[in-house]
């Protein structure tokens, strides 16, 4: 029982110092470097075989749940608050958007050539952010139009400057409300749902309600330990679409693509 509490105990502190670094950072700016340091710590956290084994362990124990779940709500507000701080440095000029875009995700660019990605692809990203590296390195390395969607209607707007600071706002727009409500939806070839995002289920209904049969879903998500900083995807899927799980080592949330099973054999990515 003893590594039970000790695994509780610094799913406490990590909870802890984000929620109090956050609240420092909102009054004094600077703080959040310190708080991206925090959040760092998070991630290697959630990576850590020793820590992988307690989760196996004493996961589904309610106390671990309870602060497991509280651990994501804090995290996942303070990473939405230092990505719009880092939005407004580049806005202001305060940090350069060429450095911001060469911040290319290699799982991004990967992804580019495994989902068929390119000129001619209309790509919709649901809960960008302020921040939106994914959306605007899809958009940077493979001219695609994209629409980034999010209920934050701050994040929307800094989004949009962020992508005009950035050159790219051609390419890339930004808009809230409900995804039905955009024509874009219907034209999409391919359709990002963030790790970030709570209602992937939901979502996914409604794409499938509106999308063309032949909409690639792309589905980033945490399970297990990797729920600490992102939500989960618990559902059972397969009696309706071709799941291809995307395999990476080390990576801080999970990927899957969603296909008709009308229009595909179902396999299995791997990358080393």
């Amino acid at each position: 029982m003893k590594s039970k509490y000790a695994f509780l105990l610094s799913l406490q502190s990590l909870e802890y110092e984000i929620n109090q670094l956050n609240a420092f950072s909102r009054e004094y700016p600077e703080c959040f470097e310190l708080l991206k340091i925090k959040l760092d710590d998070l991630c290697r956290f959630m990576v850590n075989d020793e820590n992988e084994k307690r989760w196996h362990e004493w996961g589904t124990h309610d106390e671990v749940r309870q602060y497991s779940e509280k651990l994501r709500e804090t995290s996942v507000k303070a990473l939405c608050d230092m990505e719009k701080y880092q939005s407004r440095l580049l806005i202001n000029q305060e940090l350069e958007a060429t450095s911001y875009i060469e911040q290319l995700s290699h799982a991004v660019q990967e992804e580019l050539d495994l989902f068929g990605i390119g000129p001619a692809s209309r790509v919709l990203f649901i809960g960008s952010g302020a921040y939106p590296l994914s959306a605007l390195t899809i958009a940077k390395e493979s001219s695609a139009k994209v629409l980034c969607l999010d209920i934050d209607e701050e994040a929307v707007k800094l989004g949009f400057q962020v992508a005009s600071a950035s050159g790219l706002h051609t390419l890339v727009e930004f808009a809230g409300g409900r995804l039905s409500d955009h024509p874009f939806i219907r034209e999409a070839t391919h359709v990002f749902v963030a790790s970030l995002v709570a209602n992937k289920l939901e979502i996914v209904e409604e794409v499938k309600r509106t999308a063309r049969p032949d909409t690639k879903i792309i589905v980033r998500y945490g399970n297990g330990l990797k729920s600490l900083f992102n939500y989960p995807l618990h559902a059972d899927l397969s009696y309706e679409w071709n799941l291809t799980p995307v395999v990476r080592n080390n990576s801080l949330y999970d990927t899957v693509l969603m296909e008709s099973k009308r229009l595909t054999r179902e396999r299995t990515i791997a990358f080393d």
